[in-house]
Parts: C-alpha cells; structure tokens; sequence
C-alpha cells in the first residue's frame, strides 16, 4: 500500500471512524483516484486536505466511497423466493417480523421487503428498520423519488399500488414510507440489535475483504433469532455457511441454527 494512501486511510479512520483498509483495496483505491484526479488534485494528501474543509466534497467521496446502485426487487426470482417460501416460513414461527435492510443505499430494498410483505398483512402491522453509512443515500431514501430505471423489476400490480408518477420520476406511495425507520449506521464498527426473523443485505459484501466479510457474518448471525435468514446477494454465496452458525436454506437464503 502506498505511504499516501495509507495515511489517507488513517486521516478518514480518524474524522469518520470508517476504516477504508477494510474494503478491497484496487477497486477502493481505483475509485477514489478517479475522483481526485476529476476534480484536479494531485494526490491523496492534497485531496483529503481540501476535504476537511469543504463539506460538498466529503459528501461526494463519502457517496462515491458507499458505491449507491439499487433498483426495486433487483435480481427478481430472489425476491419471489422470498415471498413463496421464506416469508411464509417465517410467519409460521411469529406473526410479527422483526426485519433490517443493513446497507440499504437509497431505499429501494427496503421499500421492496414493506411491498413483499404487504401481500401477508396490512402496511400499518409492517415494521423495518434500514440503515445506511452514507447520510446522502438516506436522505435520498426518505425522500422517495426514483428514476422510471429503478422500478425495470417491479411487478405491474406494486407498480400501480404503490407509485406515482410526477414528471420524470415515480415517487413512493407514503404508507410504504412509513412502514420503514431510517438510521445512520457502520456495519463494521457498530453494533447489531438482536433477535431479527429476517436481515437483508444484498450487493455490499462484495466491495469487503475476506476478514471483514467474516466479521460480518458472525455479526449477522449473533444478530439473527435461531431459525432467522439472512438474505445476501447474487454475488455472495457463503461457502463455509455452518462457520457462521447458518444452513442454507435456499441459493442465497441462510438460516441460523
């Protein structure tokens, strides 16, 4: 690693508590020169100095650091898992889901989960709780006004129930909204409430290490009732799902034993 870079890492560890070290270092260290360079720095030293005095720009490294890519019901037969088999499973064991959207960017998953388990109850019994590190993308969230590309998986019915069209943009009906609760979180540095029937977490393993990623793991199985699922994305098989405490319960559904 680069004597810049390392330093920059240690300056952004110290002002946010976000440990850079932690995500995989190419594509980090790729991303983030790009963006200096665009906006005609020489290096990491002069970048981060600027930063610390021009909040725009930490915004933007921040945005570009969390990589915000999200779409409603993204990789679509997943979520009609969800809803034909694991749902109803969950069910089963208790009326009332305890659910989290761990890294949920701007919305879009969790607005998915509300619109998923609206087929088994009323809006106003759903509760989930969706946390982000990057404040922009929560804001974006719960402002809830999407791009016509976002919503290329959503089924025609959802679609016409739950959006309304306002010129360019599809905004999110306010009884979805309000099934979920924002927050600002560090999956890495933080910690976890309990006792979750389900916790989703799609797309956002693939940009950690392998030690981070196992700290993960562990952190979502404690985090996790025995018999809860964790449901990763279509990238982030878990090969050695029994380490964590998990069985596999369907390709990229784990439950905890």
């Amino acid at each position: 690693m680069s004597q810049d870079y390392e330093k920059f890492i240690q300056n952004i560890k110290k002002k946010t508590g976000i440990d850079l070290s932690l995500y995989k270092e190419a594509q980090m260290k790729r991303r983030l020169t790009s963006l200096y360079e665009k906006k005609g720095y020489k290096d990491f030293e002069e970048y981060y100095q600027h930063m610390t005095s021009n909040q725009m720009l930490f915004d933007e490294f921040l945005d570009r650091m969390t990589i915000n890519v999200s779409e409603f019901y993204r990789n679509g037969k997943r979520w009609e898992v969800l809803q034909e088999k694991i749902i109803p499973k969950l069910l089963g064991q208790n009326k009332k889901l305890k659910v989290w959207s761990a890294a949920c960017s701007t919305g879009e998953e969790p607005y998915t989960i509300a619109m998923v388990l609206s087929n088994f109850m009323p809006l106003s019994s759903i509760s989930i709780h969706a946390s982000d590190l990057d404040e922009n993308a929560i804001a974006r969230a719960k402002n809830g006004t999407y791009p016509e590309r976002s919503l290329q998986e959503v089924p025609a019915e959802m679609k016409n129930k739950y959006f309304t069209k306002d010129g360019m943009f599809y905004k999110v009906d306010d009884a979805i909204k309000k099934t979920v609760t924002f927050k600002q979180e560090n999956l890495l540095a933080d910690s976890f409430e309990q006792n979750y029937d389900l916790i989703v977490c799609r797309n956002v393993l693939i940009y950690f290490t392998e030690e981070a990623k196992d700290t993960l793991y562990k952190k979502f199985s404690d985090a996790l009732r025995p018999g809860g699922i964790l449901f990763v994305g279509s990238t982030e098989q878990i090969f050695n799902p029994s380490s964590y405490n998990f069985e596999t319960e369907d390709t990229f559904f784990y439950r905890k034993q």
